[in-house]
């Protein structure tokens, strides 16, 4: 069911804008533990850059699952559980999804708890499932513009 067009301009706007966020985070992924904490602007510059990814890919999923089904929910949780459910990105990414949700919700709501060296640990492991959700995103786009010819 399409409720409305989606507005693939826009999306295509916020995967660049997680790809330059992604380009500022890399170099901390190739740093090590004891490099990264000696300098301690580095757990905000990555907690920054983090969050506002992470904002990004629920922006989008909310824009995609109200464009494609009027879903309303805002829930960060929720977007990631139904985005698989529905088929836009794989169930294994929606359960990766979800973790990021939670993480997003930590940030934000216990932004005191986050310590500098999950933060490295982040930066040096789960960098690549932010790149995982924007190849789905983009192989989504692409059929959904092919279902449109």
């Amino acid at each position: 069911m399409v409720i409305s067009n989606l507005n693939t301009g826009r999306i295509l706007e916020l995967l660049r804008f997680i790809e330059s966020c992604l380009e500022e985070l890399r170099p901390f992924s190739t740093m090590n533990e004891e490099e990264f904490l000696a300098d301690r602007k580095n757990p905000p510059f990555v907690e920054s850059y983090l969050r506002r990814s992470l904002e990004a890919i629920f922006d989008i999923g909310r824009h995609i699952l109200a464009k494609t089904s009027g879903f309303k929910e805002i829930e960060y949780k929720v977007i990631a559980k139904e985005l698989g459910r529905r088929g836009v990105v794989t169930e294994e990414l929606s359960d990766v999804l979800y973790i990021m949700a939670g993480y997003r919700n930590r940030m934000v709501h216990f932004y005191r708890e986050v310590t500098p060296q999950e933060l490295y640990y982040i930066a040096r492991d789960n960098l690549k499932d932010i790149e995982h959700f924007i190849r789905e995103i983009a192989s989504f786009l692409k059929a959904y513009q092919e279902k449109k010819k």
